[in-house]
């Protein structure tokens, strides 16, 4: 079995705190500040995942992010400096770990709120696999790194938003640069709540500990069923997408990773 202390410290992108009542808080970051999503943390999240998974202290788990954004954007000179051991070798191990990343996620055996405290600009399909999205009153979603950096949304992008609002809006989303904005968020189901920043955290933890009290395997099994259409369609779908991602990156030279707008990846 694994504990809290065990994996806690382990990753420089997370902080983790667990409360009395087996909630854990594990919050997104860079150096401290906004998150911005880089080659580093896409390699550990997928572990990350695993190891709270596997800890049976962690009753429900709380993600969120740093400061006013969730998500600042991507990395790009983090992808583009792990080209050193050539371009085949890099795909090889994002198209790993970005499947790992999100079936690790789904698979986390315990109820999962998401807590987005500000703009999304890069994966916004992760907090929005959660059972539970709560957003702060200014969120927006966009993903600028994709279609328009040169490089297919095949990273789970194309899964989520397609099962979320529908093919069309989806398309259109993905294809244009369109920032969707809280209203709106709002009404296509893509957020449960909206709250201004300082009142979301403790609106999750309220949800939370509710959800902490229920019986184990309600709580378990509730999470099991009504995830069991996002594994499916995981399973379907992400590691060819993530394919069609590594086949445009590498047919293109200078590649999208290499590229000062980062791989949105």
């Amino acid at each position: 079995m694994t504990g809290l202390s065990d994996y806690a410290g382990r990753y420089r992108c997370l902080r983790m705190e667990r409360d009395d009542d087996g909630v854990l808080v594990v919050r997104l970051h860079t150096e401290g500040g906004p998150f911005a999503f880089d080659e580093p943390t896409h390699h550990v999240l997928g572990e990350a995942f695993d190891a709270i998974c596997d800890d049976p202290g962690n009753k429900v788990v709380v993600l969120t992010g740093t400061g006013d954004a969730f998500c600042t954007g991507a990395d790009g000179a983090s992808f583009a400096g792990a080209r050193a051991a050539g371009p085949d070798a890099l795909w090889v191990r994002l198209r790993r770990d970005g499947d790992r990343m999100l079936r690790s996620f789904v698979d986390i055996g315990v109820p999962v709120i998401a807590v987005i405290n500000g703009p999304v600009a890069a994966h916004s399909e992760l907090p929005l696999l959660a059972d539970v999205v709560l957003a702060a009153d200014d969120v927006s979603f966009s993903d600028p790194n994709h279609y328009l950096g040169g490089l297919p949304p095949g990273d789970g992008m194309h899964i989520v938003w397609t099962q979320l609002v529908g093919l069309n809006r989806a398309r259109y989303f993905l294809m244009t640069g369109q920032h969707i904005k809280a209203d709106e968020a709002l009404q296509l189901g893509l957020v449960a709540e909206l709250l201004p920043r300082a009142a979301l955290l403790p609106r999750a933890l309220e949800i939370a500990r509710t959800w902490a009290a229920l019986p184990e395997w309600t709580r378990r099994n509730t999470r099991a069923v009504l995830n069991q259409p996002w594994r499916k369609a995981l399973a379907a779908e992400l590691y060819s997408g993530l394919t069609m991602e590594a086949i445009a990156s590498l047919s293109q030279r200078p590649a999208p990773l290499d590229r000062a707008a980062g791989p949105g990846n």
